[in-house]
């Protein structure tokens, strides 16, 4: 019976790798936690941004940001509207990848899409 040395390459060369790295493995988004925010893909229809505001809007129980004369309110378009309540539903659900899935529509970001007063969580 033949013995696998898969195991007995990954121990030998996974200590240097570690070295090679500073003595720390460094993963997808390094070692700290980067703030991630969630908005709606641009290549998203108007009915799914629609029932993604709708969907949010019913879990976090207030969208008044989005409505006239709230904080996120301009630009007055479904695109702006949905990307705001997306990224409030991805943050109060804990800000996991899944949590802005969206059915394929929703997309992290690493980079702030705050605006003016509109303040993503």
């Amino acid at each position: 019976m033949a013995k696998s040395t898969g195991s007995l390459v990954f121990l030998f060369i996974f200590p240097l790798l570690c070295n090679n790295l500073g003595g720390h493995v460094k993963f997808a988004y390094g070692l700290e936690a980067q703030k991630s925010w969630c908005v709606a893909k641009a290549s998203s229809s108007d009915s799914t941004l629609q029932n993604n505001i709708e969907y949010a809007c019913s879990i976090l129980g207030d969208c008044k940001m989005i409505q006239p004369g709230g904080s996120c309110f301009d630009p007055n378009n479904l695109f702006n509207h949905a990307s705001v309540v997306m990224n409030q539903y991805y943050a109060f659900s804990g800000g996991n990848g899944w949590n802005c899935y969206f059915s394929g529509s929703g997309l992290i970001v690493v980079s702030d899409p705050s605006y003016d007063n509109c303040k993503y969580a």
